[in-house]
C-alpha cells in the first residue's frame, strides 16, 4: 500500500511565502515523477509544477520566477516553495506521484493542504 501526504499549507499575505512538503512511504520500488496541484473553488484541477527522477521540472507560467519545485529522492519527498504569492494563488494543493510498483505504474494523490493567501 503506498501513501502520499503533503504538509505546509496555511495562511499568508499577498507577497508571502510557504513551504509545501509531500512525502511518498509504502511498498515502492521507484518514483518516476511527482507533482504539485491546486484546484480553486469552482475551477478545475491544474498543474502547478512537476519533477521527474532526473530533475527535469515544468512549471505552469502563472508560478514561473516564484515557486520552485525540488526532490529529496532518497527520502521520496517533493517539496514546493512558494514565493511572492498572489491572491490568485489561493487553492487546495495536491501532490501526485507517478510511482512503480511490483504490479506495474501507478498515479497517486495526497488528501491535498489548504493554501489561502488574503490580506
Amino acid at each position: 500500500q503506498v501513501h502520499v501526504v503533503e504538509s505546509g499549507g496555511g495562511w499568508v499575505q499577498p507577497g508571502g511565502s510557504l513551504r509545501l512538503s509531500c512525502a511518498a512511504s509504502g511498498s515502492i520500488f521507484s518514483i518516476y515523477a511527482m507533482g504539485w496541484y491546486r484546484q480553486a473553488p469552482g475551477k478545475q484541477r491544474e498543474l502547478v509544477a512537476d519533477i521527474t527522477d532526473i530533475d527535469n521540472t515544468n512549471y505552469d507560467d502563472s508560478v514561473k520566477g516564484r515557486f520552485t519545485i525540488s526532490r529529496a529522492n532518497a527520502k521520496n519527498t517533493v517539496y514546493l516553495q512558494m514565493n511572492s504569492l498572489k491572491l490568485e494563488d489561493t487553492a487546495v494543493y495536491y501532490c501526485n506521484a507517478l510511482i512503480k510498483l511490483s504490479a506495474g505504474e501507478y498515479n497517486f494523490w495526497g488528501q491535498g493542504t489548504q493554501v489561502t493567501v488574503s490580506s
